[in-house]
């Protein structure tokens, strides 16, 4: 990933709060050396690890079998920004947005239930009501693991852009962050945090 130093996380906690808030990530591995790519719930894991499962029908977890280097990349939130925003002349559009790139060692795990348990647990955790598994549920789910395969990645690198329009003047990047709390409440809140 092209990463640049005005374009960094200010904090590291703003990588980990990316990756909890959008955990729908793509999984890019190569077979045979041709890209294959997966997108799937992954989750912070514990130790420096992810944590991520999919459907078994799904060929692509065959070639976690003899360990690969896996990359996961987790987008967060993002948006167009149109030079009608800045009210000066000239000026560009652009696109802000966040993104963290993870790779690692990726290795099969046994326990696929407790994996859709917790990938379950942390999106519901982000609703309001959330969902709580009855015994029926949790049945449900018990018969459908011989379909799931989980798998965890040991991380290695990590690295992010927050491109959230930094680069521009005080004037016009309050212009960019009024228009994005109308057309975009995500990613204006993400530059409120980052």
């Amino acid at each position: 990933m092209w990463t640049s130093p005005r374009y960094a996380a200010k904090d590291p906690a703003h990588e980990t709060e990316l990756i909890r808030e959008n955990p729908f990530a793509l999984v890019v591995s190569t077979v045979d050396g041709v890209p294959l790519a997966t997108h799937t719930p992954v989750l912070l894991g514990e130790g420096g690890t992810l944590v991520g499962h999919m459907a078994r029908a799904n060929p692509h977890w065959r070639s976690f079998e003899s360990g690969p280097e896996v990359l996961v990349v987790f987008s967060g939130p993002h948006g167009y920004v149109s030079p009608t925003v800045y009210g000066t002349d000239p000026a560009v559009p652009t696109w802000d947005y966040a993104a963290v790139h993870v790779t690692g060692r990726v290795e099969l795990i046994e326990d696929a239930l407790e994996v859709v348990e917790r990938t379950v647990a942390a999106a519901e955790s982000l609703r309001a009501p959330s969902w709580e598994p009855t015994p029926a549920s949790r049945e449900r789910f018990h018969a459908l693991v011989p379909g799931v395969v989980a798998f965890r990645v040991h991380v290695r690198t990590q690295q992010s852009v927050f491109k959230l329009s930094q680069d521009i003047d005080a004037e016009r990047y309050a212009r960019v962050r009024a228009a994005a709390s109308v057309e975009n409440p995500r990613l204006a809140e993400l530059m409120d945090r980052s």
